[in-house]
């Protein structure tokens, strides 16, 4: 392999990461509105924003589907995914769906702390 062909290998490989979207990692990270969500196990090249939905009881809704096997909505303050309901959430609460087990706030969504 030449050195052209490796520069342009590299090139395109690091523009297929970044904060929201991970190739390699196969993370996906996406503000939903006041949520951070980031889904793990997801290797797509090209993610779909999130999608706003009608509001439900005057509260915002949202869905979020990085890929075909994370569907996250977040409607009136209820959290599901994949059709399975993990309760109310907060208006700000981080999401994390990492192979398919939900947390809410996790350490890893935290931000960080300052002394």
């Amino acid at each position: 392999m030449n050195r052209l062909t490796l520069a342009m290998a590299l090139t395109v490989a690091l523009s297929a990461c970044s904060r929201s979207n991970n190739v390699f990692l196969g993370e996906v990270e996406a503000q939903v509105g006041q949520h951070t969500l980031r889904v793990t196990d997801c290797y797509r090249a090209s993610v779909p924003p999130p999608e706003r939905l009608p509001d439900v009881n005057g509260q915002l809704a949202y869905r979020f589907m990085p890929c075909r096997d994370a569907d996250v909505r977040i409607q009136g303050g209820e959290l599901t995914v994949n059709g399975q309901s993990f309760g109310r959430i907060g208006e700000t609460d981080a999401v994390l769906v990492d192979h398919g087990k939900v947390s809410v706030n996790p350490p890893e969504l935290r931000p960080p702390t300052s002394k």
